[in-house]
């Protein structure tokens, strides 16, 4: 069996590992995952982070709290997970969190049957340095590791000026790059390339030559007036002006973004279970 890795980025992995036998012929099309059942995580992480000293950062309180109920939510039906200590990190990470877990409970719900081993990685301590997902990856044996056909990383896809960035620091990311842009382009939402090098935690599985492709609606960086008229939004002001600070709370989501985005990670996930890969 070959094995993907799904990250909406601790010291927890909750891992949703299934098997199928035989020959599947085609992937049965993917659903439109609930941004409203998204929003609802994250307005758990909200009510978490707000419970516990204003924030989810690994090693605190709040950071904990989120692992055991995104751990409870996936247990009940079969990403980095903590903020920075600044804020409730609702957009970082809590946006590719709720929309990885909700893509999760949604495959485990639809009864598939995949021809791939799928697993979904919730990393903790990514803001410290990626060391849960770096943890993660050293300590898989190396006949576990070569079995990984692909890591999809979804950090930051909710920012309220948002952009719609396709990660492209890895090319040769088993054709997923593309099938992104080309997923995109079918729902009328363009695109571009960004490099995102070592600043989240397909990092770690780059390094070791794995193929890595993801997602990115954009941090601190400011939109120029080309990317306001492509995407909307305001020039000139940057994607996420709350960025690692205390207002990156509930209230600094764009749901639209949000929405098109976690369409995409099922679209992935449902198009990539299924991928037949003794036909290469």
């Amino acid at each position: 069996m070959r094995t993907f890795l799904y990250s909406g980025l601790g010291t927890v992995l909750v891992a949703g590992a299934v098997f199928a036998p035989g020959n599947i012929a085609t992937a049965a099309a993917s659903p439109d995952i609930s941004v409203t059942n998204t929003k609802a995580h994250l307005d758990q992480f909200q009510s978490i982070a707000t419970g516990n000293g204003g924030n989810r950062a690994a090693g605190r309180p709040g950071y904990k709290a989120s692992a055991d109920w995104v751990k409870a939510k996936l247990d009940a039906a079969g990403s980095h997970l903590d903020s920075v200590s600044a804020g409730p990190g609702i957009n970082d990470n809590g946006s590719g969190s709720a929309g990885v877990l909700e893509t999760a409970l949604a495959y485990a719900a639809g009864g598939q049957t995949p021809r791939n081993r799928l697993r979904f990685g919730f990393w903790g301590a990514e803001e410290l340095g990626l060391v849960g997902s770096r943890y993660y990856v050293n300590n898989l044996p190396a006949a576990e590791r070569d079995r990984i056909e692909l890591y999809l990383n979804f950090d930051m896809i909710a920012s309220p000026n948002p952009g719609y960035f396709v990660y492209d620091d890895n090319p040769a990311g088993n054709g997923a790059r593309d099938d992104l842009v080309a997923y995109f382009t079918q729902q009328n939402v363009q695109t571009e390339f960004i490099d995102v090098q070592g600043r989240s935690d397909h990092a770690a599985f780059r390094s070791l030559g794995i193929p890595t492709a993801g997602t990115f609606a954009g941090a601190e960086e400011t939109k120029t007036s080309a990317q306001a008229a492509k995407w909307g939004g305001t020039a000139g002001q940057a994607f996420d002006r709350c960025y690692q600070r205390s207002c990156d709370t509930i209230s600094n989501l764009d749901l639209t973004s949000l929405d098109h985005q976690i369409d995409a990670i099922g679209h992935m996930i449902w198009i990539y279970t299924q991928k037949d890969y003794t036909a290469n």
